[in-house]
């Protein structure tokens, strides 16, 4: 088994900001409501969902997050964006089929705080899932 590359986020950005963040930049930060993998309770999460050549994915920049685990073991989700809530599966993309989502990602997002760093510090495709969204 492959350890598990995931870069935390500071406490600022845990504590603070990923919580302010949807309430000031709601055509930009969804929020993804999944079922946890183990205790079975929904988890929210604040995420930036990537369209891209008429598709929509979300993108685990950080890397192997909580809530990209939690979707690996049941691919349906809630997504809310400017007050609009959805009902959506995902479907994980192949990792050859990964660097011109990231490279779109960090197009789109490179500009909010950390992400084209832990980018830069996260190289590979493989550490970074991607997901599909089917609605």
């Amino acid at each position: 088994m492959t350890a598990r590359v995931y870069l935390k986020p500071p406490w600022m950005q845990r504590h603070i900001a990923n919580r302010l963040v949807p309430l000031f930049q709601r055509s930009m930060i969804s929020r993804l409501t999944v079922k946890g993998r183990r205790s079975g309770r929904e988890r929210t999460v604040p995420v930036a969902v990537l369209d891209h050549e008429g598709e929509r994915y979300l993108v685990s920049y950080r890397g192997l997050s909580d809530w990209a685990l939690n979707l690996r073991a049941t691919p349906e989700a809630r997504l809310t964006t400017g007050g609009r809530t959805e009902t959506i599966t995902v479907e994980e993309v192949p990792e050859p089929d990964r660097p011109p989502l990231l490279a779109a990602y960090r197009e789109r997002y490179g500009g909010m705080p950390t992400v084209s760093g832990v980018l830069d510090a996260l190289p590979a495709p493989a550490d970074h899932p991607v997901f599909r969204i089917r609605a």
